[in-house]
């Protein structure tokens, strides 16, 4: 019964003491989402938990199962750094939920979503690739260079070879073991090819072949930065440039297999590690290139397991010029600047990947 004009309720626990243990919940929660949004974004050097929403959108519009992982693996990722004692600083700017991101989303698409073992070695993995993420930055910090995506394709690349040899996590019938072949199909592009290859090169960042997932993505990086999305357009047309004149089969141009790491290199070399500028410009467009050209070389490298490259030619393309551009005067790093989309970010954005 109330005692004072209805402040209180039946058990004893007062509105507003109620209300404020909803707001500190809420306010709890809401502190944990926002880095989780964000780590979602950093997988395209953007630490904005508005594009992580759209991100995640885009994640759901390739399957809801992908989306699940894909949020459950950044989050995973984000609270094994905290309670390790990661740099808060890192840890709200999403670099700790990138590499997780991808480790989930991976498993499932490679390794089937469906399976209870695929998700307790996703859930795992994204946890292990914080542990992986710390060695590897320090490795490379000797250096100046970022561990990008590092982790995950060492990660990534232990569980699909290892998997066959496990029953209960290979769920695909006989090892994918094989020999590199030499690629085969028409190489002519059509209209429809050029264009539904130009967006999923977007989507294969994240592993998901579908046109529309890539337009939702491009629209993601387009909401934290103009610039940069531009930078991911670039990328995405040099990369059917480098396809088409080199003879790539038309079917793996149009699915992206063959531009999602050109995307991403120009993104980092064009104005997220190295100031922008039109020196810089030209460093990353060639800097797509190779990394097109790259692809079917690791692809070869990985067929006796299955062939997934994954973001390798992007991690060794970007480290390589990286580490070359201060030969070049005339390119300068971005350094403590750490830009990392919409013109703005703190001290733990691009430097520190």
């Amino acid at each position: 019964m109330s005692t004072n004009g209805g402040a209180s309720t039946g058990t004893g626990v007062s509105a507003e003491a109620g209300d404020s243990a909803y707001r500190r919940l809420t306010a709890h929660y809401g502190r944990f989402a926002v880095p989780v949004l964000r780590g979602l974004a950093q997988v395209d050097f953007l630490p904005s938990a508005l594009t992580g929403a759209v991100f995640s959108v885009a994640l759901f519009a390739g399957g809801w199962v992908y989306g699940l992982y894909g949020l459950a693996g950044t989050a995973v990722g984000t609270a094994t750094a905290r309670v390790l004692g990661v740099d808060r600083n890192r840890v709200t700017a999403g670099l700790e939920g990138f590499n997780a991101c991808l480790v989930a989303v991976g498993c499932a698409v490679f390794l089937g979503a469906g399976h209870l073992s695929t998700a307790l070695l996703a859930l795992a993995g994204s946890a292990l690739v914080t542990v992986v993420g710390g060695a590897v930055a320090r490795i490379l910090a000797t250096w100046e260079l970022p561990a990008c995506t590092l982790p995950f394709c060492l990660l990534a690349s232990a569980m699909t070879i290892g998997a066959p040899g496990f029953a209960r996590v290979w769920h695909h019938g006989p090892g994918p073991a094989a020999t590199a072949r030499p690629m085969a199909g028409p190489t002519a592009l059509t209209v429809t090819d050029l264009w539904h290859a130009f967006f999923a090169n977007f989507a294969q960042i994240f592993f998901m072949p579908q046109w529309y997932v890539g337009l939702i993505f491009l629209a993601g990086i387009l909401v934290a930065s103009r610039r940069l999305a531009a930078m991911a357009c670039l990328g995405s047309a040099v990369a059917l440039l480098t396809a088409w004149a080199l003879g790539a089969p038309a079917e793996q141009v149009a699915e992206g297999t063959m531009g999602h790491n050109a995307v991403l290199v120009a993104m980092a070399l064009g104005g997220v590690f190295l100031v922008a500028d039109a020196w810089s410009l030209t460093y990353a467009l060639a800097g797509a290139a190779a990394a097109t050209a790259l692809g079917p070389t690791l692809t070869a490298v990985f067929a006796p397991s299955g062939g997934h490259a994954f973001t390798w030619p992007f991690v060794l393309v970007a480290l390589v010029f990286l580490a070359a551009a201060p030969a070049f005067p005339r390119l300068r790093r971005a350094g403590a600047r750490a830009v990392g989309g919409a013109g703005a970010v703190g001290a733990a954005g691009a430097a520190a990947r």
